[in-house]
């Protein structure tokens, strides 16, 4: 399934759970990396509740994984 980010959701809070922010830490991973897969995806696609966006970033590729609903929650974010 394909989904596009419409431009409401570019000003949605983003907040990250213990284990995003754990990774982030871990993976040497910005913030601000995740927020531009997150609003601005090479690709994006959904699995159940969830929802995967990834871009090429400096040379690798991230990959976020996080839910929408009044807000984004990040669940996770790993280079693949």
């Amino acid at each position: 399934m394909s989904l596009t980010i419409s431009s409401a959701n570019l000003n949605m809070e983003i907040v990250y759970t213990f284990h995003a922010q754990q990774q982030i830490i871990g993976r040497k991973i910005e913030k601000v990396w995740i927020e531009d897969t997150i609003k601005y995806p090479d690709h994006i696609f959904r699995e159940g509740q969830k929802d995967y966006a990834v871009k090429r970033i400096n040379g690798g590729t991230l990959k976020a994984v996080f839910i929408k609903e009044k807000i984004i929650k990040v669940i996770t974010v790993y280079w693949v």
